[in-house]
């Protein structure tokens, strides 16, 4: 069987391993129009910023290694330049000598991968305007770093590849401030739990210049200026475009294969395309949400590598399904980790799903032990059904390890309130006994039995000023004076028995503390005397730092605080 894999990377290459694995006389021949088949995209700012030194770490596999190992014909800088399914056959370019060649194929395999997203605005083509998706890209940036010495960079969108080059650039000393269209960033988190990652650019010097929208690049005598809607030109050495990738898929609309969202390649379960024989697999497919079961695309490693297997034990007369993408991810930001699984109450709100939430702020370890760092998880679940939906985590140690729980939980079919029996490691310099995830079940626990009824960040500008309800915060005097919401009378948890006298029977409470743990124990207080009370989610921690976010829209949470 003679089997034609178009692009290598993490899709291709991992087809071509798994193929040789299941069929030894298989001919397996991969042709990746760069040069190189296999390298770590992710790692790619790193090495601009120095963080790894050696180029070669960037590679993988080299064409000979893998020959070596697998007996895989690695062709690269061979571009196909057209595929031929009546013939089963495709058109190849040698870019070093402009050779033009047909291979015939039995199976063939599409990797393609995607594009930067490249807007039709002026100015795109200036020699100090990059983009970051290949080695050659990163060897252009990082060769332009080392001879100009740029002072100042402006970075074009504030997704993956957005924050991790700006702390890189940063840690080379420039000046660096990232330009994004929405008004937070990385999308896979809500507005409310994006902006801690914006505290921590902010705290490390990266402006966020958000809600803003670049419409042009103009060059100038001293550099290069960034031309905003209404606003004024941002002004830089270098500018790295980072909006996003688009499915690279002219070969395949060219050669009659259906297409999906922006032109990506449809497949089903088995990573098949509408044309017998071809497969297609990567960020140039469109995929199902396994949370929602609607299309996606879903640019990450992890599932192209999944992908690749799948597609090659379909090709080897196998029949293995992919079940779909969850979009499970992770970045460092500074000192950092920011993690997300599933989909956000944002996307859950936008899908139809009636979604409820729990934020807590849990210890990354026991408390007693020493150097254990604050967290803030916001875990999204279907109201009625208790439906996992999704989580994300921001925080420091231990932020990896529950969000890789928490996915595993959704893949599993695991209600929210089963989170509460998860048997999960302890050690006190590891987690706490009762684990943060373990928490975000006991919570959600509650909520079903009615123990626990809450009101959220946007409930707050809505409460009654009219003295019908009694808005209650339960931290110590001292907490209080150091800022507290408008409104929300001071009495201590500890004080709050001998104190029931002070709150009018008969009138709804509203209770918040620091994270959402006192006020709870307060709630369970004044329910055992005869109160309807409500517990605030994510306490004035999380409300302190939404509201007084720069993102987000000015006055989006009018109640006002006093400090």
């Amino acid at each position: 069987m003679k089997i034609v894999i178009i692009g290598g990377v993490a899709g291709g290459a991992t087809a071509a391993a798994r193929i040789r694995r299941l069929d030894e006389q298989a001919q397996i021949t991969v042709f990746e129009r760069s040069g190189h088949v296999s390298y770590a995209n992710c790692g790619l700012p790193y090495y601009i910023g120095g963080v790894i030194g050696d180029p070669e770490e960037l590679t993988l596999q080299t064409p000979e290694s893998f020959f070596s190992r697998f007996r895989v014909t690695m062709k690269v800088k061979h571009e196909v330049t057209a595929i031929h399914p009546d013939r089963k056959a495709v058109s190849v370019k040698n870019l070093e000598n402009g050779e033009e060649f047909e291979e015939s194929y039995d199976k063939l395999i599409l990797s393609p991968g995607a594009k930067p997203t490249q807007p039709e605005i002026p100015g795109a083509g200036l020699e100090t305007l990059f983009t970051l998706r290949t080695v050659e890209d990163t060897f252009r940036i990082k060769e332009y770093v080392e001879k100009n010495h740029p002072k100042s960079a402006v970075l074009a969108g504030g997704g993956f590849i957005g924050l991790e080059l700006a702390e890189n650039l940063r840690g080379l000393g420039m000046d660096v401030t990232i330009v994004q269209r929405p008004k937070q960033l990385m999308n896979p988190f809500d507005p409310d739990m994006a902006v801690f990652i914006h505290g921590e650019m902010r705290k490390h010097g990266i402006k966020l210049a958000l809600g803003r929208t670049v419409e042009g690049f103009a060059r100038t005598k001293d550099g290069v200026d960034v031309l905003l809607k209404d606003g004024k030109p941002l002004h830089a050495d270098m500018v790295v475009l980072a909006i996003g990738v688009t499915p690279d898929t002219r070969l395949a609309k060219d050669a009659g294969l259906e297409l999906g969202i922006k032109d990506s390649i449809l497949v089903n379960d088995r990573m098949e395309t509408s044309v017998p024989d071809i497969y297609a697999v990567g960020d140039a497919v469109q995929v199902k949400h396994y949370v929602t079961g609607k299309d996606a695309l879903i640019s990450l490693a992890g599932p192209a590598n999944r992908q690749g297997r799948v597609a090659a034990d379909n090709v080897c007369g196998g029949d293995s399904r992919y079940p779909g993408s969850l979009g499970s991810s992770v970045i460092k930001v500074f000192d950092m980790t920011a993690a997300a699984t599933g989909i956000n109450e944002t996307a859950a709100k936008k899908a139809g799903i009636d979604a409820d939430k729990v934020v807590l702020s849990p210890l990354s370890h026991a408390g007693y032990y020493p150097g254990g760092k604050v967290m803030t998880m916001k875990v999204v679940f279907e109201k009625e059904t208790y439906r996992l939906l999704g989580a994300q985590i921001v925080g420091y140690e231990g932020v990896d390890k529950r969000i890789d729980v928490l996915a595993t939980a959704i893949c599993a079919g695991l209600s929210a309130k089963g989170l509460k029996d998860l048997d999960l490691a302890y050690a006190p310099p590891y987690s706490s006994a009762k684990d943060p995830v373990n928490m975000a079940g006991f919570m959600i626990d509650n909520l079903s039995k009615g123990i626990l009824k809450q009101f959220h960040l946007e409930d707050v500008p809505s409460l009654p000023a009219d003295g019908s309800v009694t808005l209650l915060d339960v931290r110590t005097v001292f907490e209080y004076g150091r800022g507290h919401v408008e409104g929300f009378r001071n009495i201590p948890v500890d004080e709050l028995r001998e104190r029931l006298g002070e709150i009018e029977p008969g009138k709804p409470v509203y209770v918040m503390c620091q994270s959402g743990l006192r006020s709870y124990v307060a709630t369970r207080i004044l329910a055992g005397n005869g109160f309807d009370c409500y517990n605030f989610s994510g306490g004035f921690r999380f409300y302190d730092a939404v509201t007084h976010d720069r993102g987000l829209v000015e006055n989006a949470y009018p109640c006002g605080m006093n400090r």
